[in-house]
């Protein structure tokens, strides 16, 4: 266990190893890879920006300094373009609680409705979010969805005076200035197609949220294992892990299978047996299929 002193920055050098590979990895992909052949110079920047995403989240939560600015200097350039860093961060910690876990209202990142709410909604809407909870739909809208409502809900939370929204939306600034001055210095890929990239390499992190959470009466048993060790629990950080990492949210990504390994049991037990063995089964079974429904099924006014 690394030895962690306030103002000290003790360096997880894992994540700060691959802090750096991502970075390498996403310059040499809108440069030399799109120049010498673009679809290989945008699947390398996809990726990177994927693997970004999953950097920004072991920093939110305390990775690789002691010192948590100094962390987030590191993940500074807005590789996605589209959420700002600060307010993934608040939110995503926020979404930390397990008590609150799919409340269509105190959890942030809960896809679930509130059934009279969704009620009201016209049929477009219902049918969209219908797809929505599919995988191949999540994939294809999740992206766009996510933007619209995430950045409507804090342009609403600006207007009505949240300070920490709005500094989060300022600072995305300079962030999303540092990727568009490196493309137009030096990249070799067009600004659409970088674009693209962004919204797939969100895509692909969809396959990640798309059921780590699930309605049931009791919190401890929400929250998914997939017992994936392949390409994309690498991108997502072991973060498919995901009842082992809200138990120990400080814990770093390279540790959770270790966790997981030592106490398999005690995990399987307390999220009542909510375990997939791969992707690719996830895949299988709910490209085409809805998982669960919109409306929260277990919600209960009051």
């Amino acid at each position: 266990m690394e030895k962690r002193r306030q103002g000290y920055a003790v360096v997880e050098w894992p994540t700060f190893t691959l802090i750096l590979l991502c970075y390498a990895v996403w310059a040499v992909g809108t440069t030399w890879l799109a120049d010498l052949w673009m679809p290989l110079g945008f699947v390398a920047t996809m990726l990177a920006i994927t693997l970004h995403s999953s950097l920004q989240h072991e920093v939110l939560h305390g990775h690789p300094f002691a010192n948590r600015h100094l962390s987030e200097v590191l993940v500074f350039p807005a590789l996605g373009l589209c959420i700002p860093y600060l307010r993934f961060r608040d939110t995503h910690l926020a979404h930390h609680q397990d008590s609150i876990l799919t409340d269509p209202y105190d959890d942030p990142e809960s896809n679930f409705q509130d059934p009279e709410v969704w009620a009201k909604l016209s049929k477009w809407k219902q049918v969209i979010l219908n797809i929505n909870n599919t995988l191949a739909g999540r994939l294809v809208l999740g992206p766009l969805i996510s933007i619209v409502t995430f950045s409507g809900s804090d342009m609403a939370a600006i207007r009505a005076g949240n300070r920490a929204a709005l500094v989060g939306w300022l600072l995305h600034i300079p962030g999303v200035a540092l990727v568009v001055g490196w493309l137009v210095a030096y990249g070799q890929m067009p600004g659409w197609i970088y674009v693209l990239a962004a919204y797939c390499g969100l895509a692909i992190l969809k396959i990640r949220t798309f059921l780590e959470h699930q309605a049931h009466e009791r919190a401890r048993a929400r929250t998914v294992i997939i017992e994936d060790r392949g390409p994309l629990a690498f991108l997502f950080l072991n973060n498919n892990l995901h009842v082992v990492h809200h138990m120990h949210p400080a814990v770093p990504w390279y540790r959770l299978w270790d966790y997981y390994r030592k106490n398999k049991d005690k995990y399987l037990a307390r999220n009542d047996g909510y375990v997939y063995s791969s992707y690719a089964e996830i895949f299988r079974r709910y490209f085409f299929k809805r998982k669960d429904p919109v409306p929260h099924p277990l919600w209960r006014k009051g």
